[in-house]
């Protein structure tokens, strides 16, 4: 049996815990992601009231028909924001795009920051206005789960725990509500057609919120693949390239994917909501210098965020 380090950790040792505590903490989520990328948190602030009412506002969404949602398809703005068809997006080097279609929300400044400027609105579904509502609130809880995590990580690597504050506030973040669609004719698809072919995440971490179904996979040191099961209403969190980029590949962007069911559940849709936590497009991705030594040669050229975010949605057929 496979044994893999993908800890679930209580939020709380953190946001409330003794010194001990929150040392401990830090520890655990600072070893899980050097190791695999991966946890998976409890106590992280979202009531399952709130996360039932996502779930349900998403699958209304991509219910509409498709002459609906089209109509907030908007190309120029490269799957940033609002829907994006099916058959658009894929894995890295694949050839086929993922079963997938989705919906992009993006940050909400709202304290007269410049930085709004940067940023495309937020589109509106007028069809549906709680759902509007529901994402907002989703966002910006998991935005604040996302920089508390930041902060456990910072003091990880030796640095100030306010490290990310400034660099993450009004950041560059994207909640993506996502429906794998029904395959009535599974025998039609290409040989490679999935769900979400394997792939790293893009950002600085993840945090996903359950899935209406199994299929996450990680693929572990000894290059094997290992499902993920939160339990209840845990949020999963995977480390993504750029904070792997900016730690010298010290903490781990590990390769993942969501794997199609067997043929009998094809019929059925899986929704999932992953929260990436990216930051000011102006932030240098330079490798820290407490992350480099002999042993640990720089292994990155330097980059912006913003540079480097640009790159890869070209890579993955969105720009």
């Amino acid at each position: 049996m496979v044994t893999v380090n993908i800890p679930r950790l209580d939020l709380n040792n953190y946001t409330h815990g003794n010194v001990q505590q929150r040392k401990q903490f830090s520890d655990a989520i600072g070893s899980a992601f050097t190791d695999t990328g991966f946890i998976t948190i409890t106590n992280h602030g979202l009531n399952k009231t709130l996360i039932d009412a996502l779930y349900q506002q998403v699958e209304q969404f991509f219910s509409l028909p498709d002459t609906v949602k089209s109509q907030y398809e908007k190309v120029e703005l490269a799957g940033q924001r609002g829907y994006t068809t099916k058959g658009k997006e894929k894995a890295k080097d694949a050839n086929t795009p993922d079963l997938k279609e989705f919906w992009q929300t993006g940050q909400y400044v709202e304290d007269g920051d410049a930085i709004k400027a940067d940023y495309p609105d937020n589109m509106i579904v007028t069809e549906l206005p709680a759902f509007n509502t529901v994402t907002k609130q989703i966002y910006q809880q998991l935005e604040q789960a996302g920089k508390i995590l930041l902060q456990a990580i910072s003091v990880y690597l030796g640095l100030p725990e306010n490290y990310f504050n400034d660099k993450v506030h009004n950041g560059n973040s994207i909640l993506r509500a996502i429906h794998y669609f029904p395959i009535l004719n599974p025998e039609t698809l290409p040989h490679d057609a999935v769900r979400a072919g394997a792939h790293e995440d893009i950002n600085l971490i993840t945090l996903l919120i359950g899935a209406s179904a199994d299929g996450l996979e990680v693929l572990t040191r000894d290059n094997q693949w290992f499902a993920i099961k939160a339990q209840g209403d845990d949020i999963v969190v995977n480390v993504g390239d750029m904070l792997q980029r900016l730690t010298n590949n010290k903490l781990r962007s590990t390769t993942h994917r969501v794997v199609n069911p067997p043929i009998a559940l094809m019929k059925n849709s899986r929704y999932s909501v992953p929260f990436f936590l990216h930051p000011k497009m102006s932030m240098p991705l330079n490798c820290l210098p407490n992350c480099v030594d002999s042993q640990n040669p720089i292994a990155y050229n330097d980059i912006t965020a913003g540079e480097y975010l640009d790159e890869r949605l070209r890579e993955i057929g969105l720009k």
